[in-house]
């Protein structure tokens, strides 16, 4: 409950991006001089140029020979490495940014717990996040990296001639040449190179924390979250508590008919019968035992209509035995013949009830609108997903888009971070498959 009601405060201070500190600062120039800041800068930049150079070189022969090797079918590992590993340099970039900016920047990447390897691949690769992160790579190599690089070495100019009274007392009587075409031959052309070193160091600071601020505006754009990308979020998050709700409310009103009307059936019919049996012993109200009789069987029928209805709205077989034992009792009531073939495990809730509600519409839509003679169940774990095919031999020609059935199911499994695709010619054979992750 607490998860819901804080999220539009997340949204809202996402909405509104706090101002770069650095720039802040040096609304107050001298102040800003006379802080941490400008070494602050400095120690961003220089370690950022020396990392862009390294992204700059790894990138280029990740493409290069990703591109050149494409043919051979190694190229593509090559590219996906250089795209998986702007991940980490993003993680790495939002720490560092601790030099530069006191305001953390949040992670925009889906937490997968405990996933594999080759699940966080897929989905990573999958998140708009992570090529906004190869974007970042390459600005990082090409724009920030040159320009620390810069930063760096005119600090390092401007310290040298900062210190030309040190160096000249140090070498004298050499002739010092700091800038070529113009030696220094005493203390006071040295003391120059000190006043033009120390305004150097001014532009230096003013410079870097130019260049870190932009770096640090880049950094929070694509680095950071979006507040699209919490809005899919929160969007994601209402329909799965929407749709959970709604499996509740199937369950509340299964209870209710199994537990109140579906025993008040029972209990009817059992009166009716026990009427029936005394109107026959008497030979005037043979009349009114018929009509009880009658009365019997149409309650018998409302039983079983019940019972039915009960069971489509959640089969207890599916809670306590899983998704084989629910659709092998599915199929023995359906007029057309099925072949199951399920090697499945017990699977987590949700998977099974997407599951066992698709196999139950497809034979539903065969039964009644395709003309099958033949159906064919076949269900297999693969690699951490279910894969679930229901093919008829029917008329085919099925449209997803007329029915609410199918689209109802597509929303489940997209829910579940699955698909289900419908293939179904005119002529037929008609074939639904569902592929859903076993994490549920």
């Amino acid at each position: 409950m607490s998860r819901t009601s804080d999220r539009p405060t997340v949204l809202a201070e996402a909405a509104t991006e706090p101002p770069v500190a650095v720039w802040r600062a040096l609304r107050r120039p001298v102040r800003f001089l006379l802080s941490w800041w400008p070494w602050r800068c400095w120690a961003y930049l220089g370690s950022g140029c020396v990392l862009g150079y390294a992204v700059l070189l790894t990138l280029a022969v990740c493409l290069g020979l990703g591109l050149l090797l494409a043919p051979a079918g190694v190229g593509l590992l090559l590219l996906t490495a250089a795209v998986a590993g702007a991940v980490p340099l993003g993680r790495l970039e939002r720490r560092r940014l601790r030099f530069a900016e006191p305001a953390p920047v949040g992670d925009p990447h889906t937490s997968l717990g405990g996933a594999g390897a080759g699940a966080w691949l897929r989905t990573r690769l999958r998140e708009r996040a992570t090529w906004r992160e190869l974007g970042y790579a390459a600005l990082l190599g090409t724009v920030f990296g040159p320009a620390g690089f810069g930063v760096i070495a005119l600090l390092a100019f401007s310290l040298i001639l900062l210190s030309t009274p040190v160096i000249v007392w140090a070498i004298a009587p050499d002739t010092v040449m700091l800038i070529p075409g113009n030696p220094v031959d005493g203390l006071p052309e040295a003391l120059g190179g000190t006043a033009v070193g120390a305004a150097g160091l001014v532009v230096t600071a003013y410079a870097g924390a130019l260049v870190a601020g932009a770096q640090v505006k880049a950094v929070r754009l694509l680095l950071g979250p979006r507040e699209d990308d919490d809005r899919v979020l929160e969007l994601t998050r209402s329909r799965v508590r929407l749709v959970d709700a709604f499996e509740a409310e199937r369950r509340r009103i299964e209870r209710d008919l199994h537990d109140g009307a579906q025993q008040q059936l029972v209990a009817l019919s059992m009166t009716l019968g026990l009427a029936e049996l005394e109107l026959r012993q008497v030979p005037q109200a043979a009349g009114g035992a018929a009509l009880v009789g009658r009365a019997r069987a149409e309650a018998k029928r409302a039983l079983a209509q019940l019972r039915d209805l009960v069971r489509g709205i959640h089969p207890q077989v599916l809670t306590d035995h899983g998704l084989a034992a629910a659709v092998a009792e599915l199929v023995e009531r359906h007029p057309v013949p099925v072949q199951v073939d399920l090697d499945v495990p017990r699977l987590p809730e949700p998977v099974e009830i997407a599951a066992y509600f698709t196999v139950t519409e497809a034979l539903t839509n065969a039964a009644k609108h395709s003309g099958a003679t033949r159906i064919e169940v076949t269900g297999r774990v693969e690699r951490g997903r279910l894969a679930l095919t229901v093919t008829d031999d029917g008329r085919g020609g099925a449209d997803p888009a007329a029915g609410a059935g199918l689209a109802g199911l597509a929303d489940r499994v997209a829910m579940l971070e699955g698909r289900l695709v419908v293939s179904s010619p005119v002529g037929g054979p008609t074939e639904l498959r569902v592929v859903v992750p076993c994490s549920g």
